[in-house]
């Protein structure tokens, strides 16, 4: 998938009004399901370890209709079979959404889930907000007019030194073959900084290091719907995220790291590939 050419004229704050009220839509969906409890359809998808519930599945139907309705011309691709809309010939936008960020987490009771909702253009990320209802966070960010938190503005952290960096990272648990090569990268990591915390949604992640309670992370291979808002979440809050191997992060699944500024992500980079 390419990143789409030529961006038109909708506003970055319609954008944004649209991805906060379509991840509020699917995280309404999470809240209600984790209130009723009770067992919920689950299915398996790449490997054993990879699921999809009726959850996931009823949250990317809430969150595509807030989307279709204000947007129908605009592509959307959403990590759910039957995610996908074409939109118009020509369209400038593109949709990534990830209805249940965490699933794992949330079919166990743990609080690290999430609705995570970006708007791309030519240019990158326009509009993100990820929503936790577990947590009562939600963060979201307009190109060119910052980030916040809980309607706060939110920052990275200052931290300079990257042995007091505390990092976030996610394992390849899609593919364990690449687990070796991951090891050694969360050896030399542990070893480098002050320590590495893992929560399981990646959108969660990278707010935290919009938030400054992360200065940095790293994961070797990440499909859009998982970093798309979190990537306009660091930059509006001032840190820096590109591929592990380097270059811009566009819409192609691939490597992510983010820091709280250049240096430190230069710092983390020659960590984790000494």
């Amino acid at each position: 998938m390419n990143q789409l050419a030529t961006p038109s004229c909708e506003s970055p704050e319609r954008l944004l009004d649209t991805a906060s009220g379509a991840a509020a839509a699917a995280a309404a969906i999470h809240r209600d399901a984790a209130q009723r409890g009770g067992a919920w359809r689950i299915g398996e998808k790449s490997t054993a370890s990879d699921f999809v519930s009726e959850v996931d599945l009823a949250a990317q139907e809430a969150a595509l209709a807030v989307i279709v309705d204000r947007h129908p011309h605009h592509r959307v691709v959403a990590e759910e079979e039957g995610g996908g809309r074409e939109g118009a010939p020509g369209t400038d936008f593109l949709w990534l959404v990830d209805p249940l960020d965490g699933t794992t987490n949330f079919l166990h009771g743990h609080p690290y889930h999430a609705a995570s909702v970006c708007a791309w253009d030519g240019c990158g990320p326009v509009a993100a907000a990820v929503e936790a209802p577990a947590l009562g966070r939600v963060w979201t960010a307009a190109r060119g007019q910052g980030a916040h938190g809980n309607g706060k503005p939110i920052r990275v952290s200052r931290t300079a030194r990257i042995e007091r960096f505390l990092l976030g990272t996610g394992f390849p648990f899609k593919n364990h073959t690449a687990l070796p090569a991951y090891l050694r990268e969360l050896e030399r990591a542990l070893r480098a900084t002050s320590g590495v915390r893992r929560t399981g949604a990646a959108a969660i992640d990278l707010a935290y290091v919009a938030s400054g309670i992360l200065d940095g992370f790293w994961e070797s291979r990440l499909a859009p719907w998982d970093y798309a808002a979190g990537v306009l979440l660091v930059k509006e809050a001032g840190g820096v995220v590109e591929r592990v191997e380097g270059g811009e992060v566009g819409v192609k699944a691939g490597s992510v790291i983010a820091a709280n500024g250049a240096r430190g992500l230069a710092e983390l980079r020659r960590v984790l590939q000494r």
